[in-house]
């Protein structure tokens, strides 16, 4: 089978680092990432089905590591040589049981929950597990299965990012509904990730809310706040800015509900304007931290400029919730400790506590990916063979007015969606 691998090569990596300086996924050609013909991954035993891939979609994550930019806190974490692509619609290949013990047909379609959590790994449930809590599993690297917070990242159970099939427990499988498209079943993994982040900022019909960065994380920020208040699981927030660089995304922002949308160097205003603060003084020729600010800022970029604009923008006694993935940062807290800011992050899916009511993320996010119909902010399909331009595009999503790039797995030419 056609499959991508990215192998542990340190001289490939750092290639990749120095091309990815001139836009991001551009490195791909000369980085760790390879076409192969490659054996389809050895069965890992009771709860493990075989999975072949329909669309795989390419996150930010993806682009750091092919980019050679990822964190070294995951090196622990990963097992090589690995096919990514966490974010997976696929169908079974043989019958078998979802995450709730319910049974799944031959050919059922199915999204992937990644994450190889205790269950995955054979080992007793640790207390995250337990609980349905899974993204903060405390086994990652243990157990039957070798090191991988997710699947796309683990050396035995294969990924999206190819053409044949992928290993996946029992505990990782949702049925998606046959109302969904499948564009809209390859945009589960990260609305679920969008929608957790959303429900960590802990918000009220009273609070101002600021989301740094509009691509398919942000967006889906705005689109979880709008979900969860028609559904009446939680109050719209009382003003909700976004800040994002390119038009395109500034008006989907709009459409999915967010009351202002603006370029990203004048979201500082925008929140001095809505929360009738003052500029605290000026550092370097601009302007400085605000007085006041708003209640919650939601980074989901991830960088040491978000995060310094986050501090400078949010509340005293105000809440950063850090959805894009900062890895090293050099930033300056003191606004943390003087304005007693709390900093939380917001990784992958679990269970969300609703009005005394536990429910797994991933449910939550197939209505929400039904109520907005999320499959609209799949750009662009293409072939695994053209992952070179794939991996380009989705480094350029924004320029280009694009949102989420996928690779799809059957057809053999790329199929980009019109803007407007």
């Amino acid at each position: 089978m056609k499959a991508l691998i990215i192998e542990r090569k340190v001289s490939r990596f750092a290639a990749a680092r120095l091309v990815s300086s001139f836009g991001s996924g551009r490195g791909a050609a000369l980085g760790p990432l390879r076409l192969f013909d490659t054996p389809a991954p050895k069965d890992l035993g009771p709860g493990w089905f075989s999975v072949t891939p329909v669309l795989a979609g390419i996150c930010g994550s993806d682009l750091a590591t092919v980019d050679g930019r990822s964190s070294h806190y995951f090196e622990h974490l990963v097992s090589f040589p690995f096919v990514p692509g966490h974010e997976v619609l696929g169908v079974m290949n043989e019958a078998g049981f979802d995450a709730f013990g319910d049974p799944l047909l031959e050919g059922d379609r199915v999204v992937l929950q990644p994450v190889l959590g205790c269950a995955a790994r054979g080992i007793q449930l640790c207390d995250a597990c337990r609980e349905g809590d899974v993204g903060r599993c405390q086994f990652l690297n243990v157990g039957h299965i070798r090191a991988g917070l997710q699947t796309g990242y683990c050396a035995d159970t294969g990924g999206g990012w190819s053409e044949g099939p992928l290993r996946a427990h029992q505990s990782q499988l949702y049925k998606v509904p046959d109302a969904l498209s499948d564009d809209d079943a390859v945009t589960i993994e990260p609305m679920a990730c969008a929608l957790h982040g959303a429900l960590r900022a802990h918000h009220s019909g009273s609070s101002t809310v600021a989301v740094l960065g509009a691509g398919t994380l942000g967006l889906g920020v705005v689109a979880a706040f709008a979900f969860l208040a028609a559904t009446g699981r939680s109050p719209r927030p009382s003003r909700l800015i976004v800040g994002a660089r390119y038009p395109s995304q500034r008006a989907v922002a709009k459409h999915l509900g967010a009351d202002e949308a603006v370029p990203t160097d004048q979201l500082a205003r925008s929140v001095r304007m809505a929360t009738r603060s003052m500029i605290s003084g000026k550092s370097n020729g601009k302007m400085g931290p605000l007085t006041g600010g708003a209640d919650i800022v939601i980074d989901c970029v991830g960088s040491a400029e978000s995060l310094k604009e986050s501090l400078e923008i949010v509340a005293p006694g105000g809440r950063i919730v850090m959805i894009g993935m900062p890895g090293k940062v050099n930033v300056d807290l003191a606004g943390l400790w003087q304005r007693e800011v709390e900093i939380v992050g917001a990784y992958a899916y679990g269970v969300e506590h609703l009005d005394g009511v536990t429910v797994p993320t991933f449910s939550l996010a197939m209505e929400m990916v039904a109520h907005h119909h999320t499959g609209t902010l799949v750009s662009a399909h293409y072939p695994i063979d053209r992952f070179e331009e794939a991996l380009a595009h989705a480094g350029a999503a924004g320029p280009r007015g694009a949102v989420k790039i996928v690779f799809d797995l059957g057809r053999k030419k790329a199929t980009e969606k019109k803007e407007g």
